[in-house]
């Protein structure tokens, strides 16, 4: 019974022996992962203000080029609209007129009532032509020439070029020239735009008195009257530097009696 009590007491003491051990190692475990937390904490606590400063001028380069980006969305957005606005679809409303001494004027429209997109005047007297259709098929060739490469401007349309050659079923008819729609040429235009399609006369009094160009030398009787027909067309585009414009006639069973094609060489 002496020796077991012994022996216990030696078992209690070295229980708590190993117990004293296992907390100062905890104590020692603890106070060392506290000081590398401290050492880890160090160099974090010195970053920050080289992080802030990065992205601070990530944030500013961010936000250029998202500006520059918006910047050339609106700028995109308004050329789109602008060409939208200009351009042409594959059915147009094709308006030729003049005075009867006067030169011919041609003007393409996206709609009956739009901004003509496509306007230009021939040195072909109206009365020539009239006589040209009345015999048969008209073909009309515009051509211009393509520009060096040095003083080409990027861009261009077709439809752009100022200046054309002009050929009237094989013969060559002088030179054409593209013109803006002025306010005169507009009253013609706003005069016609209920006609969807027809041939007539407008007389003085319909708004077209004194249109420049196209009102002839007389501003009275025959001479000041304008002569107009108007029609659908349809355009085939073959190439950037390539367009035709064929009249639509629902009466005609064979080829279109007018046909304009635009060349660029």
């Amino acid at each position: 019974m002496a020796l077991e009590s012994s022996s216990r007491r030696h078992f209690h003491w070295t229980r708590k022996v190993s117990n004293e051990d296992e907390d100062d190692s905890t104590f020692n475990s603890s106070e060392s992962a506290v000081e590398q937390k401290e050492e880890n904490a160090k160099p974090i606590s010195q970053e920050p203000e080289e992080q802030q400063q990065v992205r601070a001028q990530l944030t500013r380069r961010k936000l250029q080029q998202l500006a520059v980006s918006r910047f050339r969305s609106v700028l995109t957005a308004l050329g789109r609209n602008r060409n939208t606005r200009h351009s042409l679809r594959s059915r147009v409303v094709g308006t030729l007129f003049g005075s009867r001494q006067g030169h011919v004027h041609f003007a393409f429209q996206r709609d009956p009532n739009s901004h003509p997109a496509f306007l230009i005047e021939l040195a072909t007297p109206i009365s020539g032509l009239v006589k040209e259709m009345a015999s048969g098929l008209v073909r009309i060739a515009l051509e211009c020439d393509k520009e060096k490469d040095e003083n080409k401007k990027p861009g261009r349309r077709l439809l752009e070029e100022p200046v054309w050659r002009t050929f009237c079923n094989g013969k060559k008819c002088g030179f054409a020239s593209r013109r803006e729609c002025g306010p005169k040429e507009l009253k013609i235009l706003k005069a016609v735009e209920p006609i969807s399609m027809g041939a007539g006369v407008l007389p003085v009094n319909k708004g077209t008195e004194g249109s420049g160009g196209c009102s002839g030398e007389g501003e009275g009787g025959s001479d000041g009257e304008i002569m107009y027909m108007r029609a659908k067309f349809e355009r085939i585009v073959g190439s950037r530097d390539s367009e035709a414009f064929y009249m639509m006639n629902p009466d005609s069973n064979g080829a279109p009696e007018l046909s304009i094609y635009l060349l660029r060489v």
